[in-house]
């Protein structure tokens, strides 16, 4: 095997551990190397490789979420369109990592500002100025609460879907539907 396959194999296995372990904590706060290892289909030995205890193991899956997290929002062109359009689309890219959003904000860490913090995410309160300009969002709601409104309920519906009380799939429809609903702009 040439050094380019096995650091390809390397890369792979690197992020399916932490995918898998965002996706396990995010359910188990109390989950054990094992059960990640299990959840990821490698052998404890094979973790231990990537990393070497679990304090390490979940400071990686903290970052590796953020970057996740930055990288969908970033992929869902929020700053392109009409606001309510944006607006879907960032919904819809939540929802694809809501593993990590369910486990980054069920870490005290983060939370707490011990390993990186979430900050309010700029780029999200800009479209919500932006949909409030348009029209399309209450300008009597602010748009930090907006955001937060935003996040609870795509944490809530990946959590239902999570306890087989929705289907994944409908999960984004949902959640815009309740956001269009709930901030669309009052009309007489």
């Amino acid at each position: 095997m040439s050094t380019d396959e096995e650091s390809g194999t390397r890369s792979r296995t690197r992020r399916a551990v932490l995918a898998a372990a965002a996706q396990t904590l995010s359910r188990d706060r109390s989950a054990t190397l094992a059960d990640i290892a299990y959840a990821a289909d490698v052998s404890r030995s094979t973790l231990h490789r990537y990393f070497s205890d679990r304090d390490e193991l979940v400071a990686a899956v903290v970052e590796d979420s953020l970057r996740v997290l930055e990288e969908s929002v970033a992929a869902a062109a929020i700053h392109e369109g009409p606001a309510i359009e944006a607006l879907r689309r960032l919904v819809t890219a939540l929802v694809d990592v809501g593993d990590r959003l369910m486990f980054l904000f069920g870490d005290p860490r983060v939370l707490d500002g011990g390993g990186g913090a979430v900050d309010p995410q700029e780029s999200v309160v800009d479209l919500v100025r932006r949909g409030r300009a348009e029209g399309v969002f209450d300008p009597e709601l602010s748009p930090r609460w907006i955001e937060q409104v935003l996040h609870a309920l795509v944490y809530t519906g990946v959590t239902e879907a999570a306890e087989g009380a929705l289907p994944r799939h409908g999960v984004a429809a949902l959640v815009t539907r309740t956001l269009e609903h709930g901030i669309g702009g009052v009309r007489s």
